[in-house]
C-alpha cells in the first residue's frame, strides 16, 4: 500500500501524462503541482514508485511515465467521479431521445459514445434471454406464407418468414395468433419452450402442420444467440492513437474484430458501476497497450446489455468513466419509456 505522499506523486505523475503525453520529470512536479515537499524528497518517491512497478523510465535521463499497475492503482483510488456539465447531458439526452426504434438507439448510442469519448465504442444489443414477448404478430404476406413479428419488451424486433404447405383460412389464421398472443405475450424469452409446449394441440387439426411450423420459428428467432451482436463506432480515433504515442493499430483493429474477445470484455461489466480493464488485464495480446471501460444498461432495473470504449491505456480516465455511466443511464431511460 502506498503511503499518501507517494500517491499524490504518482496521481500528478498520471495526470500529467494524460495531458501532456510526455513523460514527467521531477522539475516538472514541482513546478505545477503543490505537493508540499522538496523536489529532492520527489526524486526520492519517484525512484521508489519505479522500484515498486507504478512508474518506469522509456529511456535514459527522460522523465517518468505511469505502467499498468500505477494506472490500476490511480483508477482503484480516483476520489469522485467528475459528474458531466449540465450542457453536455442535455446534448447526450436530446441526441438519443430522437431515437425511432431500437436499431435506432444503438447506432446513435454508438456515435454519441465515441464523439464524447474520442475513444472507439461499443455497444452491445440487449439480450434476448433477458427480455419479456410484449407482442407477436403473425400476418399471410401470400397463400403460403406468413410473417412472424416477435417484439421484446427491450424494444428489439424480429422478423421470420415462414412457409406453409398449404393456405391457411382467414378464420383460422386469426384464432392462431389470437392463441399466441394470449399464451406468450409477457412471457420471459427464457420460458418460450415450455410455453409453446402444448401450443399445436389448441389448434384444429386442419390448421396443426402450419401451428407447427410457426412454433418453430417463433423458437428460432426466441433462442437464436443474439447476445453476440455488437455494435462498433469511432475506430478512426485509432490513428490519433498512432501519432500520439508509438502503439501497433493493427493488432487492436485485429482483436476488435474478434466477437468472442468482445463478449468476454463486455460480460465482465456490472449494472450501476464501471469496469475498467488496463493493458494486460484485458488478456488480449491485441489490446495490451489500450483499455477498456464498460458498465451495463438495461431497463426497469433489469440488465439487458454492456456498453463501453476500448482507447488507450493514457487516457482520462475520470472523464471517460463519467462519459460511460452517463450515456448508459440515457439509454436504460430510453428504453423504459418506449
Amino acid at each position: 500500500m502506498l503511503e499518501d505522499r507517494r500517491l499524490a506523486v504518482l496521481r500528478a505523475i498520471v495526470e500529467d501524462y494524460v495531458t501532456t503525453h510526455e513523460p514527467v520529470g521531477s522539475k516538472a512536479l514541482v513546478e505545477r503541482h503543490s505537493l508540499g515537499v522538496s523536489p529532492a524528497t520527489i526524486r526520492n518517491d519517484m525512484a521508489a514508485l519505479e522500484d515498486e512497478g507504478y512508474i518506469a523510465q522509456p529511456h535514459t535521463s527522460a522523465g517518468r511515465i505511469p505502467t499498468d499497475l500505477g494506472y490500476r492503482h490511480f483508477v482503484d483510488r480516483l476520489s469522485g467521479i467528475k459528474p458531466l456539465a449540465p450542457g453536455e447531458r442535455r446534448a447526450i439526452e436530446r441526441f438519443l431521445a430522437g431515437s425511432v426504434d431500437l436499431d435506432d438507439v444503438m447506432v446513435r448510442t454508438v456515435r454519441l459514445l465515441a464523439q464524447v469519448t474520442r475513444q472507439v465504442a461499443l455497444v452491445q444489443y440487449p439480450s434476448l434471454t433477458r427480455s419479456s414477448v410484449r407482442h407477436v404478430e403473425l400476418i399471410a404476406i401470400s397463400t403460403t406464407r406468413l410473417l412472424l413479428i416477435l417484439v421484446a419488451d427491450s424494444g428489439r424486433l424480429e422478423q421470420r418468414t415462414i412457409d406453409i404447405s398449404q393456405p391457411l383460412p382467414e378464420q383460422q389464421l386469426a384464432d392462431m395468433r389470437a392463441r399466441l398472443i394470449v399464451d406468450v405475450v409477457g412471457q420471459s424469452f427464457s420460458s418460450l419452450p415450455a410455453v409453446l409446449e402444448s401450443f399445436v394441440e389448441h389448434i384444429d387439426a386442419q390448421s396443426r402442420p402450419a401451428a407447427v411450423a410457426v412454433v418453430a420459428t417463433l423458437l428460432d428467432a426466441a433462442t437464436e444467440d443474439v447476445d453476440e451482436r455488437i455494435v462498433i463506432g469511432g475506430t478512426a480515433h485509432l490513428a490519433r492513437y498512432g501519432e500520439e504515442f508509438p502503439i501497433a493499430i493493427q493488432p487492436v483493429l485485429e482483436a476488435l474484430e474478434e466477437q468472442v474477445v468482445l463478449m468476454r470484455l463486455m460480460g465482465e461489466s456490472t449494472m450501476g458501476g464501471v469496469t475498467v480493464r488496463i493493458g494486460q488485464e484485458t488478456e488480449v495480446e491485441g489490446l495490451s497497450s489500450t483499455s477498456v471501460v464498460t458498465t451495463r444498461y438495461g431497463r426497469h432495473g433489469q440488465e439487458l446489455a454492456s456498453l463501453g470504449i476500448v482507447g488507450p491505456t493514457h487516457m482520462d480516465y475520470a472523464n471517460t468513466i463519467s462519459s460511460v455511466q452517463a450515456v448508459a443511464q440515457y439509454v436504460t431511460r430510453i428504453l423504459e419509456e418506449q
